[in-house]
């Protein structure tokens, strides 16, 4: 790539970000006033170090532009505008990633797109789920903690009467709210597991096994978090599940499901890498 060719390119990304300032504001807010997206504001960076690992490809690939990369920046853009005049956050900030991606084939060409692919598409992970659709993953999710949660509570001889989501003790009561579904390490977690897996050099099942491994590591990660929080609320009361001790467990939990994500990547890796001794 030439230098007039980075400047030109520098100059519409310029123009790119400009189009899209007016959903700036609400999507950080909603970055930092929502525990379940906090994920997000680590995604841009992520996306810039995957460009930036592949710097020397970008740098020997020709730049030959692409008549379907218009047809893609055109249609974002006018998702854009629809989405943006009817109010419709989730839409219009979607339509900032494909626009992203249509840019770069229109200007760039596939040969760009393709290795540019993954970094852009991992931006998706920056743009907040609608609330609406949360609700109809957390519901069930609660249920399903609270049931297992009450099953082990009871095999460890401690008294728990279930109803719902709420679980009852003989001195205290726990509910398992909407924040303790487990959707904010399902979220984290495939974002993960989708980077180890862009980073491993396995064949695309176990790729795609990877991704999909990270949904019930994040589920059994929740259910440790809420059968552990139930036993120290029997023994020492609802405070446990309040207050710091309660975000604490949230990161130890995390932490967990985060180590046996990693085991499980590292495993498939050495396995590899002993194949190939």
């Amino acid at each position: 790539m030439s230098k007039n060719d980075r400047i030109k390119i520098a100059i519409l990304l310029l123009l790119w970000a400009i189009v899209f300032c007016p959903i700036y504001p609400e999507l950080v807010r909603d970055w930092f006033g929502h525990s379940d997206n906090s994920h997000a504001i680590l995604v841009p960076f992520i996306s810039l170090f995957f460009v930036w690992q592949r710097k020397n490809e970008l740098q020997s690939t020709l730049v030959d532009g692409a008549a379907w990369g218009a047809i893609v920046l055109g249609a974002s853009l006018l998702a854009y505008i629809a989405s943006y005049g009817g109010g419709l956050a989730f839409p219009a900030r979607v339509a900032m990633v494909t626009s992203l991606f249509g840019l770069v084939w229109f200007c760039l060409g596939i040969g760009f797109i393709r290795i540019l692919a993954f970094p852009i598409g991992f931006l998706l992970f920056m743009v907040p789920v609608p609330d609406s659709l949360l609700s109809l993953v957390s519901l069930p999710l609660q249920l399903l903690a609270t049931r297992i949660s009450a099953n082990l509570i009871e095999n460890c001889s401690i008294p728990v009467y279930r109803e719902g989501n709420i679980l009852y003790f003989v001195q205290t009561q726990l509910e398992v709210a909407e924040a303790c579904s487990g959707i904010r390490s399902i979220m984290s977690l495939t974002m993960l597991s989708l980077v180890f897996s862009y980073l491993s050099r396995e064949r695309w099942w176990k790729k795609a096994l990877l991704v999909a491994a990270a949904i019930p590591i994040a589920i059994l990660a929740n259910i440790v978090r809420v059968t552990g929080t139930g036993v120290l609320a029997h023994y020492y009361g609802d405070k446990v599940a309040k207050g710091f001790l309660h975000e604490f467990s949230g990161i130890v939990i995390f932490a967990f499901g985060f180590a046996l994500l990693f085991a499980l990547f590292s495993f498939m890796n050495r396995k590899k890498a002993d194949d190939i001794r």
